[in-house]
């Protein structure tokens, strides 16, 4: 029976949900103005500012001048501060997300006199697997939170370790992070309820002190808690008021016996809300993207530049880390959030996006302006197949590329442009007006080359690159005024431009390398030689001699991979209903499922030889909605019209997946199924620095069903099916485990519906947010599909989720046309089976100056050994907060054993 108490007085801060950011800052300034005051007239009070900066930035952007009041209660231990930037949704961003948000609100805490050395995460949906080795990496050597831990915790805290070993203690907040408020509805009868509460709970304590958790969203406690504490600890158990950094440190014991490996997605104690993983799914492409983009910056900027962005790289990250909060990413808020978080994902990706284009323009300076400039953002040599626009040959000759070695590729043209831009006719006192259009010497987006002038025409000829010598604009005004004047009545105006057209490229770039190469005609273009067999179609089969796809006659398709395993009737579209809400998905009552299509089209685009694809057309009749009582879907159909683009690419062993509709339904989910040849009792997916295994169902126990949909970031694998993801997904093991059900839309009308069939309380109030139904948008998704018998290591999953998902960067050059290509220059390059490389950045610090931070995941249960290869003379390995552990002499190589699931950090100069 504890003998003690200890009261944490905090609030929980949603900085976005139900209502916009700046309708919550308005309360939250009101909100830490009263805990500001009532901590400087009360030497007694304790407050936890929810363990998220964002808070304390938010109200110092508003009370600047409150910022020595705040740095005075910090640093007297009064005020808990951090350690995160903000409360984040661990599983819809990647793990360099996570830990960025950890770096950012560190060192904003550090500014203010320190951050609180807990890993507070008090109300996420679910924790990721590797969270304690992110804290450990950190020196953090506590956590504490609320949802998703198992029913064999019995006791208030617990070993929580990551795969790779690490643990930290951790605070089970069992009852919530408002556990304390219960006992303080009548000040009078504090005592009174503070012993029946420790008696009800005694198991959970032990000998230690009862954690009462003193507040709740959005609400500073009451000015008079410490008073009111101070009287009920004289009547009954002794009260005490801490941080809840004090309670940990100085009030319980670190032994405990209870150990937890891995995520934590039990809803066994409180709701995990699963969901907000399907919900909105522009969020979560907006969110990849812009994790993408920043990523490719980073490494463009710190490989190829000699400008240092840190600054707009920094504020395009505080964006998106905005961005992860637990009600914001996962589009549990009114549509003006939402809209708000898209825009701000959409700031971070341009941001981040000008960073990336302008380290590209110096190297791109030394290709010829008829080249064009390739780079790798990943730090293994590859092939990649790129896409640029291109003068079309003459009739009868055939496109080569050339690489800078004087390597031949073969071109494939998939498009040609139109070459009358406009045709006009006009009397001749209109001419003037057709020069306004001209920009100095640009002109429908191109550069005038030349241009002929006749009585009563006048003809533009447009190029990408000019060749005909300078043009003076003011000459041209001078001879079209006097051709005007001399030969009046009706002139013709053509703008012609080069024929054009979009070709396919081979190409070969180094790691994390550059390549330059330009596109020329060939009237023999045999010795141009494809390193690889070439994509090849009919009507109904794609195939590259490393994969075949067939389009079958429901117009699912089998595939076969390069190990002969066959996956049949992949791309099955099911469609049911949805009769819940933002946090969780319902079936109606009587449920409708559409799985065949009514009309089904192939159409081949392209035979190849770089890149074979086909269109798959199936109409579906969809209910338009659920009825009026939402147990039913709506006997009023609407024909939709799916397109699937199924391509096959030359040297890649998957087949590419696109879907593409226009949503014209209410009240329904849509699900991918990826039939397999046998059933199986787990599946197996990648994110935040792990690969995690899970079997059919979830644990359950509390008010919510324990749907078996799980998450999965950049791939899932379910016996030898292995499907590559654009974009953090939900997906279910269904039918048994027979079948893989990826959900490619969720679309429902409310944030919370207050009577919902599987969660027994409401997860918000019941405010409608018609935006996520998604009505009239194309819904857009893609993967990529493996078949290995060898499952996701076999199929080398964690390689070609990175090809797959990081697409090479290619810019024109703008040297002078003609001249010679550069050689190819290589950056980083990082050899180890199953490493996943995260970051990629200039890093700097007053003792040791510039370098390049590496940070690599061992993906496997062995350990590994990786080289790192470039230019540089000593590593440093250093902790996630970039503080040194280790120094070394290294001459341009660098081997690294790593553990199984081993995040290192090390920074190379």
């Amino acid at each position: 029976m504890p003998n003690s108490a200890v009261f944490v007085p905090h609030f929980h801060w949603d900085r976005e949900w139900y209502e916009p950011f700046q309708v919550f800052r308005h309360r939250l300034v009101t909100a830490l103005d009263t805990v500001l005051e009532t901590a400087e007239s009360n030497p007694d009070f304790r407050f936890t500012v929810d363990g998220q900066m964002a808070a304390v930035e938010d109200y110092l952007e508003m009370r600047p001048e409150n910022r020595d009041r705040v740095v005075a209660l910090v640093g007297e231990g009064r005020l808990a501060v951090g350690p995160w930037l903000i409360l984040l949704d661990e599983f819809l961003c990647s793990g360099e997300t996570i830990v960025r948000n950890l770096q950012m609100g560190w060192a904003a805490a550090e500014r203010l006199g320190g951050a609180m050395p807990i890993g507070y995460l008090p109300d996420m949906f679910g924790h990721v697997a590797q969270m304690p080795q992110i804290l450990a990496r950190a020196g953090i050597e506590h956590a504490a939170l609320w949802r998703g831990v198992p029913g064999s915790v019995d006791g208030h805290a617990f070993r929580w370790r990551a795969p790779d070993g690490s643990e930290v203690r951790t605070e089970f907040l069992f009852d919530g992070y408002d556990n304390g408020l219960d006992v303080l509805l009548v000040p009078d009868q504090i005592g009174r309820a503070l012993g029946e509460y420790a008696e009800m709970t005694a198991e959970r304590w032990g000998t230690d002190p009862v954690l009462a958790m003193a507040g709740t969203d959005h609400n500073a406690p009451d000015p008079r808690l410490a008073s009111w504490l101070r009287t009920a600890s004289g009547e009954g158990l002794p009260i005490t008021v801490a941080t809840l950094d004090e309670y940990i440190r100085k009030h319980v014991r670190d032994e405990v016996t209870a150990t937890v490996t891995g995520e934590l997605r039990s809803h066994v104690r409180g709701n995990i809300l699963p969901g907000v993983l399907s919900v909105r799914l522009g969020l979560k492409q907006r969110m990849a993207a812009a994790e993408r983009v920043i990523d490719h910056a980073e490494r463009m900027n710190a490989l190829w530049s000699g400008r240092d962005d840190s600054p707009f790289l920094s504020l395009a990250w505080h964006k998106i880390i905005e961005s992860t909060a637990h009600d914001s990413v996962v589009g549990s808020g009114t549509d003006e959030t939402c809209d708000q978080v898209a825009a701000r994902l959409a700031e971070a990706a341009q941001t981040a996006r000008a960073v990336r284009d302008a380290a590209l323009t110096e190297p791109a300076a030394l290709v010829p302006s008829d080249g064009y400039l390739v780079a790798n953002p990943l730090p293994s040599a590859r092939r990649a197949l790129v896409e640029v626009d291109v003068v079309a040959p003459p009739e009868g000759t055939e496109l080569i590329a050339t690489g800078a070695d004087g390597s031949t590729y073969p071109v494939q043209l998939v498009s040609e442009a139109p070459t009358v831009l406009s045709d006009e006719r006009m009397d001749a006192s209109q001419l003037e007006r057709v020069l306004r259009r001209i920009h100095r010497r640009e002109l429908f987006g191109r550069l005038i080359d030349h241009y002929e002038l006749t009585p009563h025409s006048l003809v533009f000829h447009l190029a990408e690159v000019p060749t005909s010598g300078p043009f003076d604009l003011l000459i041209l005004r001078r001879e079209v005024a006097a051709a005007a004047a001399a030969h009046p009545g009706e002139w013709r105006v053509l703008t012609l431009e080069e024929a054009r057209a979009t070709a396919l490229v081979p190409v070969s770039v180094p790691a994390s390398g550059l390549t330059g190469f330009r596109v020329t005609p060939s009237e023999d273009a045999s010795g141009a030689l494809l390193p690889y067999a070439p994509a090849t179609a009919t009507d109904l089969r794609l195939a590259n001699g490393l994969v075949e796809v067939t389009v079958t006659a429901d117009g699912t398709l089998d595939i076969t991979g390069s190990d002969g395993t066959v996956l049949r009737g992949v791309g099955r579209l099911v469609d049911g209903g949805d009769r819940g809400d933002s946090y969780n998905y319902a079936p109606p009552a009587h449920d409708f499922l559409v799985a065949e299509p009514k009309e089904i089209a192939v159409d081949l685009l392209e035979t190849g030889p770089l890149r074979s694809r086909s269109r798959v057309t199936r109409v579906y009749d969809w209910p338009a909605a659920l009825s009026s009582d939402r147990d039913l879907r709506s006997a009023e159909t609407v024909a939709t019209p799916v397109e699937t683009i199924v391509e096959v690419r030359a040297g890649e062993p998957f087949v590419r997946v696109s879907t593409s509709f226009l949503n014209q339904s209410a009240d329904h989910r849509l699900r991918f199924h990826v039939p397999l040849p046998e059933p199986v009792n787990s599946s197996a997916s990648a994110g935040q620095f792990a690969v995690t295994e899970r079997g059919l169902t979830a644990e359950g126990g509390w008010g919510e069903y324990p749907l078996p949909t799980f998450p999965a970031s950049t791939f899932v694998s379910a016996g030898p099916a292995n499907v590559l993801l654009d974009h953090s997904s939900e997906y279910e093991l269904v039918d048994g485990g027979s079948e893989l059900a990826i959900t490619l839309l969720r679309a429902i009308g409310s944030i919370s519906v207050n009577i919902h069939p599987l969660r027994d309380e409401p997860a918000a109030s019941e405010i409608p947010a018609p935006g996520a139904q998604d009505l009239g948008m194309r819904i857009e998704n893609r993967f990529a599909v493996v078949p290995s018998a060898a499952g996701w290591q076999g199929a080398d999953a964690v390689a070609l989720a990175e090809e797959f998902r990081n697409d090479v960067l290619v810019t024109r050059g703008t040297g002078d046309a003609g001249g010679q290509l550069p050689p190819d220059e290589t950056g980083f390059r990082v050899d180890g089976k199953d490493v996943h490389v995260s970051s990629i950045r200039r890093v700097t610090d007053d003792r040791h100056g510039p370098g390049t931070e590496v940070r690599l995941t061992a993906l496997s249960d062995d350990a590994t050994t990786v080289r790192v290869s470039g230019t540089f003379t000593e590593a440093t390995t250093v902790d996630l907060l970039g503080r040194p552990i280790s120094h070394a002499q290294a001459a341009d190589e660098l081997e690294l054993a790593l553990g199984p699931w081993e995040i290192r950090t090390v920074v190379l100069r």
